[in-house]
């Protein structure tokens, strides 16, 4: 079965290259950036200036391949590709939490921007807390390092062209 996902619009951002850009948006505090919203999508916006976040998932569009074990960002050892963020994932989609700086007619102003210009958006979905908050108590072997993400950058060890 194909499962084919047209593009709702694209990213404007300050990254040219992964190199050097935040690995999660909580390390992109302060970085602004949009998405374009293609003509036929943009009616879709109405009534989203009324959210603070809002979900972006999008097209890894760089990421060339996949690995079932990587050696994350945050992390010396190796995990299996679904219990990290690697963006270099049988399928490329990208999960962001980001800020909502406002709405106009053609596109979505943000902040919290940790991805790479030009990205294809796949959807935009608003943050509700009362739906999207989880009272987590395990964290796998996220525990202890996650916090190390606000400072980490991102390198280019996920932007090989391996094809599996």
């Amino acid at each position: 079965m194909d499962i084919v996902y047209n593009p709702i619009g694209y990213f404007r951002t300050p990254f040219s290259e992964i190199k050097g850009m935040p690995i999660q948006p909580i390390g992109a505090n302060g970085i602004e950036g949009s998405i374009e919203v293609l003509p036929e999508f943009r009616e879709g916006l109405k009534d989203l200036e009324g959210f603070s976040h809002v979900f972006v998932l999008y097209h890894l569009h760089e990421i060339k391949g996949y690995d079932l074990l990587v050696k994350p960002f945050l992390d010396k050892d190796r995990h299996g590709i679904f219990a990290t963020r690697s963006p270099k994932r049988p399928n490329p989609i990208g999960l962001s939490v980001m800020r909502l700086k406002g709405v106009n007619e053609d596109s979505v102003l943000l902040e919290c921007i940790d991805v790479l210009d030009r990205t294809p958006v796949i959807d935009i979905k608003p943050y509700v807390a009362d739906f999207d908050c989880c009272d987590a108590d395990r964290f796998g072997w996220f525990e202890g390092k996650s916090g190390n993400a606000r400072h980490h950058r991102s390198d280019e060890r996920f932007a090989a062209t391996q094809n599996k």
